[in-house]
């Protein structure tokens, strides 16, 4: 196999390991989370979305190379955050009528998420 046509084999390789590290990593930050605050607010999952925005935006402000950056931003960081947690949980929350803590877990996400991203691109800056 010639080096150019090993590329796209090793790219691959690198998105399988490194999705299966960050969803490791998701389970386990949200289960340590979780069994903390062991309340009906999905703060596991919220601590698992910020801290992925401010490692993304860590990332996106550090000089990789494009396929450094598509690997750790779109396989680890990828598979390590869940939009689609977020957004069954505070569907659920709302079906339990408890319409705050659904409007937080809202607001808290997209505020402190952007929050989050900036953070990690000043300290890439930084560095």
């Amino acid at each position: 196999m010639t080096a150019s046509a090993a590329a796209p084999v090793l790219l691959w390789v690198g998105v399988l390991l490194l999705g299966g590290v960050g969803a490791v990593l998701r389970f386990m930050v949200d289960r340590a989370v979780a069994r903390r605050a062991a309340r009906s607010f999905p703060f596991g999952t919220l601590t698992v979305n910020l801290s992925g925005a401010a490692l993304l935006g860590l990332i996106s402000g550090l000089a990789l190379s494009p396929h450094a950056a598509l690997l750790a931003g779109t396989a680890l960081v990828g598979s390590y955050t869940t939009f689609s947690t977020w957004m069954l949980e505070t569907e659920r929350l709302g079906e339990e009528r408890q319409i705050w803590p659904a409007a937080a877990n809202l607001v808290a996400s997209v505020g402190l998420g952007v929050a989050a991203a900036w953070l990690g691109q000043w300290l890439a800056g930084q560095l």
